[in-house]
């Protein structure tokens, strides 16, 4: 086998995440490639992108808990994926675990009598958090601009 025949059947690191976050939905019930991207407020257009090893665009940190969530990811399918995930952006999710800690927050809803209505009403608030937690990146780029990264 030549070196080049070699280098085409390697994955990038990229590709090697993109593969396993692919497993995971093409095993999961119809729809779920839709409940991702409404929950991403992206278009399914963009879920194909970043479940894709053939394309290069990079699966944004920031959804990572939401994939995880409406993929319902078993742990060692969780695990492969991080680790895969690390070695393709290296250092990447241990600066935003090492610099950002959360906090819980904890909500009461009132029964809406059905549970159509009260997985929607789930579903808005959840939707709100996860928008919230896509401002992170966002907020700390605001801190370092500022001199000293003063508020």
């Amino acid at each position: 086998m030549t070196s080049s025949e070699t280098a085409s059947t390697e994955q990038s690191p990229v590709a090697v995440y993109k593969s396993i976050l692919r497993a995971v939905i093409e095993n999961r019930p119809s729809g779920t490639r839709q409940r991702l991207a409404e929950a991403l407020g992206k278009n399914r257009s963009f879920i194909s992108q970043i479940i894709s090893p053939a394309y290069a665009t990079p699966v944004p940190l920031q959804h990572l808990e939401t994939i995880f969530h409406v993929c319902h990811f078993a742990p060692p399918e969780r695990q492969a994926f991080l680790n895969a995930y690390r070695a393709a952006h290296p250092g990447r999710l241990e600066v935003v675990d090492a610099t950002r800690p959360m906090r819980q927050l904890v909500v009461e809803l009132p029964d809406f009598g059905s549970a159509d209505l009260n997985a929607r009403a789930d579903h808005i608030v959840l939707g709100v958090a996860r928008g919230l937690v896509s401002l992170i990146p966002a907020a700390d780029e605001e801190e370092t601009d500022r001199p000293g990264g003063i508020p």
